[in-house]
């Protein structure tokens, strides 16, 4: 889980940092991204111990997600950024465009501003520093592992407090996505300034009001 780690610490870069967003597929909520910095001798130290287990977050149970995250979150030694794209972002971009402005904010927040950054998934436009697209980067990077934790959390939590406001709508349960109890709310309630109104089905659902 630290080859890509080693591969940018031999080419000169220190800060580097692991960037992954959550909430691309959702109905509603906005899409959060995370970048995470681990100095290099406390990630090698760490990767075996108090690191051990820390992988993609859909592959942990919240349980363990909730875990790493305070984990990370009480490492004075660790550097997080966290960004987001609501929805009226999402909606004007498109879903794509607004997870990569989601990204380049995280490792904006992040000061001094990361070396490199490896990015799950493919290529990013437009971030601040030089980066690396790995695909399924979540499974075989620590660092992006703990930035999908750490968005992952995060935007549960935002979810949750919108369940408050909304509880008619599940989105505590479902996190925003189309599952069958989220769309008989839809289909019952209509959609919040929260929903997606580009994604079907609530860009139908508007067309019907």
């Amino acid at each position: 889980m630290l080859r890509y780690e080693r591969q940018a610490w031999s080419a000169g870069s220190r800060r580097v940092a692991g960037v992954d967003e959550a909430g691309r597929g959702p109905l509603a909520g906005p899409v959060v991204a995370a970048a995470v910095v681990f100095p290099a001798d406390f990630l090698e130290a760490e990767s075996g111990r108090s690191l051990a287990g820390l992988t993609d977050s859909k592959q942990l149970s919240e349980s363990r997600r909730a875990h790493f995250f305070s984990l990370l979150m009480g490492l004075p030694a660790v550097l997080i950024g966290v960004g987001e794209a609501d929805v009226g972002e999402i909606d004007r971009l498109n879903i794509l465009r607004a997870t990569h402005l989601a990204m380049a904010r995280a490792l904006s927040r992040i000061v001094p501003l990361p070396e490199h950054a490896l990015v799950d998934g493919r290529p990013v436009p437009g971030l601040p520093c030089p980066s690396t697209a790995i695909v399924n980067g979540d499974g075989l990077s620590l660092s992006i592992a703990a930035a999908s934790v750490v968005a992952k959390v995060t935007r549960d939590r935002l979810m949750a407090e919108l369940d408050r406001e909304f509880p008619q709508y599940g989105f505590a349960r479902h996190k925003g996505y189309g599952t069958p109890e989220h769309l008989e709310a839809l289909r019952k309630h209509g959609p919040t300034k929260h929903h997606r109104k580009s994604f079907e089905p609530v860009y139908q659902m508007n067309l019907d009001l």
